[in-house]
């Protein structure tokens, strides 16, 4: 088959395609023929050499794919050759070919195809851990999505508003901004002209949030605390702005505060199932009834992974970017 290999770290021109095996699936697991696999900031990070795989994971990039069945690994009862999924995986994804734990593929929602499946499962497993497990958001609470234009971003101010809790974010543009009150938040504060502390009192009256979801760190964390109403909740996911703060750990105190985080391509086969479980009720719902929906900004031919790979860097693009392929012509 042909994958896209990383073949030394650095830029986005290291993605570059080559020949591999077929991989065979294992005791549990399914071969997926790839339609389309989705694109994600680990990508980037893995081919610069800050994000090495798990052990035993593919050295290939790509954490999420969709397509059918071509083949079940022993003791697979669940999927059958033919069959429209889409997976989360902890590598190898880029490749005409991937395989996948059983438990952690879902069926393509109904009347969805493959591109927009493929860039389901990262970002929904990530959100639905983390701001409805982790975060326990409930209805009627509120919370404050930062990177809301993003792929995270884009899928939890759908499903924030879809269980009736008030979202809110931020985006570095009035464009992003306008996109994220398209999908549902009562107000996108444009982090570059206002201060989003400021804002969000505003807004609540002085209350603040009951959950953040937060990708950036560093100087974000003590604002974020400063903004987390009594009992509420900070669910950290990223550390894109560094991983070192300093707070007051007073308030933290005095409001009862919670401050979390996850990631999730290490956890186990048996804890993704659950979360993919968890998805199958509560969420694929929403997808097939289509009251929430994944956002594709653009899609690639898998030979341009390096394309796409420039365009995430310049945090241009509002929602997901997904690399498409016809076998045999990658």
């Amino acid at each position: 088959m042909i994958a896209i290999e990383i073949r030394t770290p650095g830029g986005p021109e290291v993605l570059v395609p080559g020949e591999r095996p077929v991989p065979v699936p294992a005791a549990g697991e399914v071969l997926i023929k790839v339609a389309a696999a989705g694109v994600n900031r680990p990508d980037v990070m893995q081919r610069k050499g800050l994000y090495p795989p798990p052990p035993g994971a593919s050295d290939l990039p790509g954490l999420e794919v969709a397509g059918s069945v071509a083949e079940v690994g022993a003791g697979v009862d669940r999927w059958r050759a033919g069959d429209r999924v889409c997976a989360l995986v902890t590598g190898g994804g880029y490749a005409e070919y991937c395989v996948a734990p059983a438990p952690q593929c879902l069926p393509v929602p109904d009347g969805m195809d493959f591109t927009a499946a493929a860039a389901i499962p990262e970002t929904f497993f990530t959100v639905w851990t983390n701001v409805f497990e982790r975060g326990r958001l409930k209805a009627g609470e509120s919370a404050l999505i930062h990177g809301g234009s993003s792929g995270i971003g884009t899928t939890a101010i759908q499903l924030v508003r879809a269980f009736g809790a008030r979202a809110f974010a931020t985006a570095g543009s009035a464009e992003k901004c306008a996109a994220c009150e398209r999908l549902g938040a009562d107000r996108a504060i444009n982090y570059r002209e206002a201060d989003f502390v400021a804002a969000i009192r505003d807004l609540t009256a002085g209350r603040g949030v009951d959950l953040i979801l937060d990708m950036v760190g560093g100087e974000y964390l003590p604002r974020n605390l400063d903004l987390l109403a009594v009992d509420g909740r900070l669910v950290q996911i990223a550390l894109i702005g560094g991983a070192k703060a300093q707070i007051n750990l007073a308030p933290v105190l005095q409001r009862r505060l919670t401050l979390t985080g996850s990631t999730l391509r290490a956890r186990s086969i048996v804890e993704k199932g659950a979360i993919a479980d968890a998805l199958r009720q509560q969420v694929w719902p929403l997808l097939e009834s289509r009251l929430v929906a994944p956002v594709v900004f653009r899609t690639f031919p898998m030979r341009d992974a390096a394309a796409a790979h420039r365009l995430m860097e310049s945090s241009a693009h509002i929602g997901k970017l997904v690399l498409t392929l016809s076998h045999g012509t990658v």
